[in-house]
């Protein structure tokens, strides 16, 4: 059995966006334990500030760097800070609204877009040659079920994260070859503080109710555990899709549910 593999130091610095709650922080926690010099980014400054100085105080490294990943000009400029990195773990992202394609919002639809598809795009073009100068290079993008099967209510959420699963195995199929790694994990119904929150614009009725009758959904920490697991294989072993779920989640569709 695979052991962990420990990061070699043209390869120790790791990207993580959206990295200021949920799937992110845990994520750029793990990393670090792991031995990575993590890079947090995500709008709200004064959470990954905390977060790194969490992260320090604990004995690892962490640098806070507020980034709008749908800023290209603003990517481009964070792109400088480096001449190497190890891994980008392109996390940033989210769901808006609910509604039918009948009545759902395009603005919403264009928001999941951006940030989902197009900031993935932005990271990964800006950093990929960092990655390739490493010489030891990964790019993890976090998807979702959702992209993999679609459901009543989500189609502008399904087709962002389709898009995203797309970027992944296209970009795979274009590097092979060239030492760095294409990863994406696609996780299920993943209980965090904001996600459904956030879908349901503060509604915190309609968020609990995903949840409802689940005894254990998975937590941010799950998610995390399962990408660094997957970023610390042996760099001659891609985890091309590992799709990940609680139990109690058979499809998008299919979830047993406690009276």
């Amino acid at each position: 059995m695979a052991t962990a593999a420990v990061p070699p130091a043209a390869s120790r610095i790791a990207v993580v966006t959206g990295a200021s709650s949920g799937i992110g922080a845990a994520t750029a926690r793990q990393l670090a334990a792991a031995g990575y010099r993590v890079v947090l980014t995500a709008r709200r400054k004064d959470r990954i500030e905390a977060l790194a100085e969490e992260i320090d105080k604990a004995g690892h490294q962490a640098t806070a760097y507020a980034l709008d990943v749908t800023d290209r000009a603003a990517v481009d400029e964070f792109a400088t800070a480096f001449k190497t990195i190890g891994v980008l773990v392109n996390n940033a992202g989210g769901a808006l609204g609910a509604d039918p394609v009948a009545t759902g919002d395009p603005a919403d639809w264009r928001q999941m877009y951006e940030t989902n598809v197009i900031g993935t795009l932005n990271l990964t073009q800006a950093l990929l040659p960092k990655l390739d100068a490493s010489g030891d290079g990964t790019v993890v993008v976090v998807s979702s079920t959702a992209g993999h099967g679609t459901y009543e209510g989500g189609a502008g959420y399904v087709a962002a994260k389709h898009g995203a699963h797309v970027l992944a195995e296209t970009l795979r199929l274009e590097i092979v070859g060239r030492p760095v790694r294409v990863i994406e994990i696609a996780p299920g119904m993943v209980k965090t503080d904001e996600f459904a929150l956030t879908r349901f614009s503060g509604d915190t009725e309609k968020a609990e109710k995903v949840y409802e009758g689940v005894a254990e959904p998975l937590t941010a920490d799950d998610v995390a555990d399962t990408i660094t697991w997957a970023i610390t294989r042996p760099s001659h072993v891609n985890v091309d899709l590992l799709v990940l779920r609680p139990r109690a989640q058979a499809s998008n569709t299919k979830v047993h549910r406690e009276p």
